[in-house]
This record gives structure tokens, sequence and C-alpha cells, in this order.
């Protein structure tokens, strides 16, 4: 067998056996470092680097990749990061700091506490401005990457005013940053400062943070990663945009692995917001109709089996959490996964969660899942026997099952193709055959690979079953 040959039986291999089918015979080093390589492969990864802690001893980390790909730099565990929208965690910390102080009142307008907001904004709670609900209309067109800005944070809101407002507060949740501008105006207004110097005091001086930035202006000329965006299959640069310096509270946070961790450490151990705080913080929020939003005090919420998590991401490329079960004192982990990009776009939920796979399967069932019909969707054909073999590997049944396949599916609809998607979401159709959403999810995937015949056929029949569903509640 020669050695192309060689190396193709290899890459399979490891397409079909990840890493979480290893980590009770290896050591969880030697699995978490065999997971970046199966990340790395499967999705065209830049590069990427990745901590974990458990109850506050740190369990792993590792890199793997490139921090630039044409000069061949490799990422190490003091490459600088963009990490984007983790930018608003700080904001959101510090805001969480007043509150706890009795400085501001969550559920009182922000224009309490902040002069110069849009008179059509002024009865907007600092709650919906942090959790998203706002309806406040983003101050940039989210079709296109911004190139050009107002000059001042209150030009900003000055042209926003006459604009009509998104919905009406908490009835729907939309993600813009408009809203962590004016809840870094309010920071502004409460200090006396500078955004930029309020953090600097209050998180990164005070913790220790030596390889952390605000601002692009303010990098070190060298060991900072450049961003990768996929195109065509292949990781392609990334133009870079030049915010203004009033956006640093939703942008332009720069910071190493370590940085980041002592960050994460530091909150969720109460060293700046104690802990009885942070978990009434990190409490699910629902809109004024019932449904729950992705977001409590700035954090987006999720719950994971018997484990709930608080976090962010940034750009879909990097992500954290802290995963905790009943309390911040039990059983509590925080995963850090940062990469510069990938050739295929790979949801950074989609990372963390293979990362999530592979150190604790026994207690994260759905990450575990996940993994392994990712593996599967890639696999070559290995008959239905395959797939009775995943359902019968999960604890999960019933609905958990069914959304995990649907969204996994989704996924690897996304940033895999539509025929690994097709194998995935026709998964849910044998197990769940009378579900309507499963069929119409297959249809989705046929939809995208252009065989709209065969997606129409699947659209009826999942019509049908909905019908068929409605009749069947509405008899007596």
């Amino acid at each position: 067998m020669n050695t192309r040959r060689l190396s193709i039986v290899a890459l399979v291999l490891v397409l079909l056996l990840p890493a979480i089918a290893c980590a009770g015979k290896d050591s969880l080093s030697d699995a978490m470092n065999r997971q970046l390589q199966v990340n790395g492969q499967r999705y065209g990864m830049a590069g990427q680097a990745v901590l974990v802690t458990h109850n506050g001893k740190e369990v792993f980390r590792g890199v793997d990749g490139y921090a630039n790909l044409q000069a061949k730099e490799k990422i190490t565990a003091r490459t600088i990061f963009p990490v984007y929208s983790l930018s608003k965690l700080f904001v959101s910390t510090l805001v969480m700091q007043l509150v706890e102080q009795g400085a501001v009142d969550l559920d009182k307008p922000a224009s309490l506490y902040l002069q110069g907001l849009p008179e059509s904004w002024r009865g907007i709670t600092v709650r919906q401005f942090l959790n998203h609900t706002s309806g406040v209309p983003d101050y940039f067109s989210d079709n296109e990457q911004p190139t050009a800005f107002p000059a001042s944070m209150q030009d900003v809101f000055a042209s926003l005013g006459p604009k009509p407002m998104l919905f009406a507060p908490g009835t729907r949740a939309r993600y813009t940053q408009t809203n962590y501008l004016v809840l870094s105006a309010l920071l502004e207004a409460h200090y006396g400062q500078p955004y930029p110097q309020i953090a600097g005091e209050r998180i990164i001086r005070k913790l220790g943070l030596k390889h952390t930035w605000l601002g692009r202006p303010s990098l070190p000329a060298s060991g900072v990663a450049l961003g990768y965006l996929g195109k065509n299959g292949k990781p392609q640069r990334e133009t870079e945009i030049a915010w203004p310096a009033y956006s640093y509270g939703h942008a332009e946070l720069y910071l190493t692995l370590d940085d980041l961790a002592r960050f994460l450490q530091a909150l969720s151990s109460g060293e700046l917001v104690s802990k009885a705080s942070l978990q009434q913080f990190w409490q699910p929020q629902n809109l004024s109709d019932g449904r729950r939003g992705d977001f409590s005090t700035g954090w987006e919420y999720g719950e994971s089996g018997a484990y709930r998590h608080a976090g962010h991401d940034g750009g879909a490329r990097v992500r954290v959490r802290v995963v905790y079960k009943d309390s911040l004192d039990d059983d509590t982990y925080v995963f850090i996964y940062l990469s510069n990009g990938s050739a295929k776009n790979v949801w950074s939920r989609t990372l963390i969660g293979s990362a999530m796979a592979t150190v604790a399967p026994e207690k994260f069932p759905a990450e575990v899942l996940s993994e392994k019909l990712m593996a599967y969707a890639l696999a070559p054909s290995t008959g239905p026997e395959a797939g009775k073999k995943i359902r019968a590997g999960t604890p999960l049944q019933g609905e958990a099952l069914e959304r995990t396949i649907n969204n996994t599916g989704y996924a690897a609809l996304e940033f895999l193709s539509a025929d690994a998607a097709i194998r995935v979401l026709a998964l849910n159709t044998e197990f769940f055959p009378a579900s309507a959403n499963a069929w119409d999810s297959l249809a989705d995937g046929y939809k995208a690979k252009g065989e709209q015949a065969k997606a129409q056929q699947l659209y009826d029949k999942a019509r049908q079953l909905q019908a068929d569903q409605q009749q069947g509640q509405a008899k007596p």
C-alpha cells in the first residue's frame, strides 16, 4: 500500500473514530489533542487553541495549526487572538458589578442612568439592552461589512433616533451591536471615564492580564493571529474592520488563551461578581410571550443534560462556556475554544461541543451524539446498522434525541454538504417517522442539494403528518 493510500485510510479512520471513542483508553490530553486534529482535518481549521478547567484546575491546554497560513507561523499558547463579540463579556460583567452594588436596576430604563438616548428608546430597560431584546436597530447594515462609521457614539444615537424600532421591547430578540454601545455609554456616564479606561482599571489591570488589548492600534507588532474566512473551500484572509474607539465594548478585544482563562476563572470563582449574584444573573430569561430568550444578563444561556452553561461566541469562530451542575460550587467547567477561522466556516458551538464531548462524555451526552453524527455524516456508506448503533449508543431519547439529530443535521448542511446533512437528517425520519418536523428538515436537505421534486414530496408528507396530528388533537 503506497503512502498516499495510507494517508487516505488514516483520514477515514479519524473521521469514523472520533477522539471521544478513545477517551477512556488514553489520557485526556491524548484524547483532546486527537480531537483538535480531527477538527482541523474535518473543517479545514486555520489555527485553534483550547483550554479547559474543572473546579478551578486546568485539565487541558492545547494548540494546533497556524496563526498566519501564508508565513506558516504556528499557533502557540502566547498567540494573541481577536475574540470579536467576546468583548461584550467585559461590558456585561461591569454592568453586573453596578447592579450588585445597587447603582443600577436591571429592570429600570437605561435612560435613568444615561442622557442623550433617542426618545423612542427611553423606556427600554437595562436588561433588554443586555439581552438583545431592546428592538433598537443596528448602526450598520447586516448585509455589508462596515467601512465608515459616525464620528461619535452620540452621532450614532442621533442617526438612529428617527429610524423605526425593529419590534416592541421585550417581545422578540435580535442581536445588534447598538445594544452594547448603549451599555458602554451607561458605564462611561457612571464612572465619568472612557470605556477603555474603565475596563482597563476594573478588569484588565485588576486581574493582571498582561496580554490583553482593546483596539487594534494598541496591539504589538507581532504575535497576533490573522483572521480567515472560508471561500470556495479554502481559508482566505479576512478583511479587517477599522472599528472606531467607541465600539470597543462590542468588538476589538484581543488577548491570549491564558488571559481569557484568567478572566473567566476570576468571574466564575466570584472575584469580579459574587457567585450568588452570578447565579441570579445566569437564569433563563423569557420574552413577553413566554418564549425563552437566548441571553441571560448578556451571556448566552443554555443547558446540556443536568448542566447549565453561560457563555458567548465571537465572530462564530471563538466561544467560551462556564458549565456547572447545580451551582458554581458544584462540578464547574470552563471551556475556551479559540480559532482564527476555517475553510468550511464551522460554527464555534460545534467546536466547543466537541471539546465537551471529549472531556466528559458521561456528562454531556448531547455533545457526544452530535460529534458521532458528524463522523457518521462524513463516513463512507455503512448500511442501516450504523444508524442503529448510534441510537443504541446514546442515553438520549424522545425530544432530546430528535432535537440533537436535527440541530446536527442543520450544522452539517451549513458547513459540510447537503449529502452529509441528508445522511444525518434521514436518521430522524427513521427514528421518528411520525414527526412532521423530521420530514420537513429532510426536505430542506434535498432542497439545498437541488433535488426540488424530492424536496416537495417530503414537504407534502410533513404537511400531511402535521394536519393529521392537528385533526387527532381536535377530536373529543
